[in-house]
């Protein structure tokens, strides 16, 4: 199992009621959610509300979903920066580009801040995202047995999960069901793009081939987002909405949801077996 990032959890005293038995005092253990500034050669992006952990990963795989970046050579370094000389500020992160990579920061189509739950609100234009990434150029057809296996790897690798019930998580695996990577963070959104970032700084872009399975819904800007990191099948534990089923349809991308054991919805692409 993934150990938990130091800074995934905070402890909290609460006081527990349940019926007629004596209040309890106790510790309980909750996601933690701080902002995290995203900056690009010392201007600011974006801010996004996200749980610590894997912020390099994270901020590469913001940038690689809107479109800013695309290959691990583009990012020369990523540095925490300093507030008046002093420490380094762990809420703000600034992205160097390597010499010679365009900066178009007319892709960005998110508001400048971003909320953990934010979803398609957060765009600024839904048809420029519709434009900006080419459809899946190889299709991939899963297979029934694998998809039906994922969800309990998926859940034996959530340590944050387990000790706090209040995070939701992206995992990848290849075709034959074999965990690649997993991220956990209180925003559906951010987990997605540190298992982005994490490939595009291993060079991995793009997933051909790979099958992305997330612990909640899936909307639009999922579908989106694994679009932009070339992820051809996509299954949720969860429901799809209308759109995300319309962007999966159009982009070539399976889509399964409700994924249950051997019980599942096969919304756009096939299956094999």
């Amino acid at each position: 199992m993934t150990p938990t990032p130091a800074k995934a959890v905070r402890s909290f005293t609460i006081t527990r009621l349940e019926g007629t038995q004596p209040a309890e005092v106790r510790e309980d253990v909750l996601a933690a959610e701080e902002p995290l500034e995203i900056r690009v050669g010392g201007h600011s992006v974006a801010v996004v509300m996200r749980t610590p952990g894997h912020d390099r990963e994270l901020a590469a795989g913001f940038l690689a979903t809107e479109g800013i970046l695309h290959r691990r050579e583009e990012v020369l370094d990523m540095v925490y920066c300093r507030a008046d000389g002093g420490a380094p500020e762990e809420n703000i992160l600034d992205v160097i580009l390597a010499p010679g990579t365009a900066l178009d920061l007319e892709r960005l189509t998110r508001h400048v801040f971003t909320s953990s739950s934010c979803g398609i609100c957060s765009k600024a234009s839904i048809e420029a995202v519709r434009a900006q990434f080419a459809p899946i150029a190889t299709p991939l057809v899963p297979s029934r047995a694998v998809l039906a296996a994922l969800p309990d790897r998926l859940r034996a690798a959530q340590p944050a999960f387990d000790r706090t019930g209040g995070l939701h998580a992206s995992a990848l695996f290849d075709a034959a069901g074999n965990l690649r990577v997993v991220r956990e963070d209180v925003g559906r959104h951010n987990a997605l793009d540190k298992v982005a970032g994490h490939a595009l700084l291993a060079g991995e872009l793009p997933l051909a081939g790979c099958i992305l399975l997330v612990s909640g819904r899936v909307s639009f800007e999922i579908m989106q987002k694994a679009l932009a990191a070339g992820i051809p099948a996509v299954a949720a534990i969860s429901a799809p909405t209308s759109a995300a089923v319309e962007f999966a349809r159009a982009s070539g991308q399976v889509l399964v949801g409700f994924l249950r054991g051997e019980r599942m919805n096969v919304y756009a692409g096939t299956l094999a077996g």
